[in-house]
């Protein structure tokens, strides 16, 4: 009976390995089971986010242009009783902020934000290849399942652009990011008096209507219901561009703010997931990880923002300009500088 049972058990333990071996993989992990569980649903949200990408765009438009119309009929009149320097004041700086909002916005929508060379691939420095369409891999290169391609350096997929965020548009990206977060701050400052006073205060106040009668002693109903009504748009006009805009304010306001920490790192939203593996993963073998693209704060921004070839920051950055970053997007340089203690992994 005790031969029976080691014989079972090594028959088992025979059936149990000649099963994983049908199946194992070096590469699998929690995580590599986890992704392959969810990919029903990723394959949902890629489907429904590549369908309703043109409406965000349109969205995007529908609520900037709406923000604009409510402040040049609502807000800019009342700026007139502040004296003509505030009116220069909101004509050249509000029309400075919306002349890089549109700009940035438009390069990146339009912009593609590149994908690796096909045909000769000689002195390109590829690392991978991608498991999806089965193509060389250049370095930061990742493949978008939305957009259905492999994108150089890729940030990520964003719904408000319909594009994706790479390369050649990352900077669109950012700069549309800063600017609509600072012309939403100022819009909301702007409008802030009055939406205290319709708020706070006696709604419509400004357009209560009065009783009055004209030359012949009849009541002007008409006259009255007009600007009664005028009143109740007023109201609404001015709550919405407030809440709306304050509310683009701490949702872009965090956005921007993460990405100008992985700029200044030099890493992507990608690499910093990437990046935060393999720090976790080296530690435990004794060795410190080191992000192979980080120059240094200035020097990465400088990259960035392809400062370079006597670009300014005042004449390519502050004012709309169609210069790309630095580099072609599949060849980067490395920096392979070791920390103190000489135990550095990149």
């Amino acid at each position: 009976m005790p031969r029976f049972s080691t014989k079972m058990r090594q028959r088992m333990d025979i059936m149990y390995l000649t099963a994983q071996s049908l199946y194992f993989n070096a590469f699998s992990s929690s995580s590599l089971c986890l992704e392959t569980a969810m990919q029903p649903v990723f394959l949902l949200v890629d489907n429904v986010v590549r369908r309703l990408g043109p409406v965000f765009v349109v969205l995007v438009i529908g609520l900037t242009t709406t923000v604009v119309m409510i402040f040049y009929v609502y807000i800019l009149p009342f700026v007139f009783l502040c004296g003509m320097h505030w009116v220069l004041f909101h004509l050249v700086f509000g029309h400075y902020l919306l002349m890089n909002i549109i700009f940035h916005y438009y390069k990146g929508v339009t912009t593609s934000p590149g994908k690796p060379p096909e045909g000769n691939l000689k002195n390109i420095g590829i690392t991978s290849v991608c498991k999806k369409c089965l193509s060389p891999k250049p370095p930061r290169t990742h493949h978008c399942s939305v957009c259905n391609k492999c994108v150089l350096k890729m940030d990520h997929h964003c719904p408000w652009l319909n594009n994706c965020v790479g390369h050649y548009n990352h900077r669109y990206f950012l700069q549309f990011c800063v600017f609509m977060w600072i012309g939403t701050v100022y819009v909301s400052i702007s409008v802030w008096p009055l939406f205290y006073e319709e708020f706070f205060g006696t709604p419509g106040a400004v357009y209560q209507p009065k009783e009055h009668s004209n030359s012949n002693g009849l009541y002007e109903g008409d006259v009255v219901k007009y600007v009664s009504l005028y009143g109740q748009t007023f109201h609404s006009c001015i709550l919405l561009e407030f809440f709306l805009c304050s509310g683009v304010v701490v949702a872009l306001g965090a956005l921007t703010m993460w990405h100008v920490r992985l700029i200044t790192r030099g890493e992507t939203s990608i690499e910093a997931h990437i990046n935060r593996s393999e720090t976790k993963r080296l530690k435990k073998l004794g060795l410190v990880y080191k992000n192979p693209y980080d120059f240094g704060p200035l020097e990465n921004w400088r990259k960035f923002l392809g400062l370079g070839d006597n670009r300014t920051f005042w004449s390519h950055i502050a004012m709309p300009s169609s210069h790309p970053s630095e580099g072609n997007g599949f060849q980067w340089q490395f920096n392979f500088s070791k920390t103190d203690n000489g135990n550095c992994h990149v």
